[in-house]
């Protein structure tokens, strides 16, 4: 009778902090490269790390979305919504922009020298450190205007408009 006692009361011990402790989530970056995602909704989610390299992404809506180091490399965006989305220290190389909604969101530090933007909308969008070709550059130059909500910065001059 003793020993059980002792047993139970050694693993009441050994246990019972293990019980007490936190629980703390854990988020595995999501992979959905090389997929047909048209028309997705990913709005309103945690995807930070997520990989959507190589996919279709026409349509979908990301708005509001946390992609900080997602990888969109190669993705097709056209119209695409990813207004307010947070896209900070993304791989957007070579993903093709076409009539997507970027207003309010917020590329500091993001990847995008390859990517192709055409017909944007970039109100309020952050472009904080973005290398980009001086061809798209001039064309979002043309296209920029407003403040962004999170990091206050104008859009005119995070990209180096004159």
């Amino acid at each position: 009778m003793r020993q059980r006692f002792l047993a139970a009361l050694t693993a009441a011990v050994l246990i019972l902090p293990l019980m007490l402790l936190p629980v703390r989530s854990v988020h595995a970056a999501m992979d959905v490269a090389k997929q047909v995602l048209i028309g997705a909704d990913y709005s309103e989610r945690d995807l930070r790390g997520a990989t959507f390299n190589l996919s279709n992404l026409r349509e979908a809506n990301l708005s509001g979305s946390d992609l900080r180091g997602a990888s969109l490399y190669g993705a097709k965006l056209q119209d695409a919504d990813l207004h307010g989305t947070d896209l900070r220290e993304a791989t957007l190389d070579a993903a093709v922009m076409t009539g997507t909604n970027l207003n309010d969101a917020v590329l500091e530090g993001a990847f995008a020298f390859n990517t192709r933007f055409k017909d944007v909308t970039i109100t309020g969008a952050d472009f904080t450190d973005v290398p980009m070709r001086g061809d798209q550059l001039k064309s979002l130059c043309a296209a920029a205007s407003g403040t962004n909500p999170v990091t206050g910065r104008d859009t005119r001059s995070t990209l180096g408009c004159s």
